[in-house]
């Protein structure tokens, strides 16, 4: 079954106060009508899922979906970097997006949605410098990769995995929601985050219960 089958709407919030105090989650972050909204319909199964806007900056809101073990979450933070929102609006949304992406504990891992025409712009690589000192994983996801033929598909991926060739938490994959391309790659390694958490949790647990354990004997 796929990772983020049932995937399902919990909360939408404005305010890091209204966060869900549980659970372990993976953030999707990205420009607006980078495709982040189409690539999460596409990991889900489901076409109406997270809102598809033709007005990019329409999502200014952490929208929480739930999946599988009741407290494994999908966060779809507010896109970023449309001119025309409102300077109070935009300024808002990047003390949202630093603050939750710096503080959260919660979080487990960051999916970084990039246009693969257009990837990584000044504000991509802000995202990833607020998240980076975290060291939790990386995985980005260059979106619309149908636009593109195949010698220029390889191309842009070459260099954008270049660009993180010494950096081992971050990770790259082509991405397409029209031709269902590459779904299986990211369920593949954001299921790899929750599995290490949930291994990490049992082995803490176990040492608990056995305290003899933390000195080996």
């Amino acid at each position: 079954m796929s990772l983020f089958q049932g995937l399902q709407f919990l909360t939408t919030v404005n305010d890091l106060k209204a966060l869900p105090a549980d659970g372990m989650e993976v953030a999707f972050a990205g420009r607006s009508n980078a495709g982040k909204s189409s690539a999460i319909n596409t990991l889900a199964n489901h076409t109406r899922l997270a809102f598809v806007s033709k007005t990019p900056g329409r999502t200014q809101h952490i929208n929480y979906f739930k999946f599988g073990n009741a407290n494994n979450r999908l966060v779809d933070l507010p896109g970023y970097g449309y001119a025309e929102v409102p300077v109070s609006v935009r300024q808002h949304w990047e003390k949202l997006l630093s603050q939750y992406l710096v503080r959260r504990t919660n979080l487990i891992g960051l999916v970084l949605i990039m246009d693969s025409r257009r990837p990584l712009t000044d504000l991509d690589r802000q995202m990833l410098d607020w998240f980076r000192p975290t060291g939790k994983p990386i995985h980005c996801i260059l979106t619309k990769c149908d636009k593109l033929n195949r010698q220029d598909q390889i191309a842009i991926l070459r260099k954008v995995e270049a660009e993180f060739a010494d950096e081992s938490m971050i990770t790259v994959q082509l991405f397409s929601s029209s031709k269902k391309l590459g779904a299986d790659i990211t369920e593949k390694v954001v299921g790899g985050w929750f599995d290490a958490m949930n291994y990490q949790s049992e082995q803490l647990k176990s040492v608990g219960e056995n305290p003899e354990l933390i000195d080996g004997e």
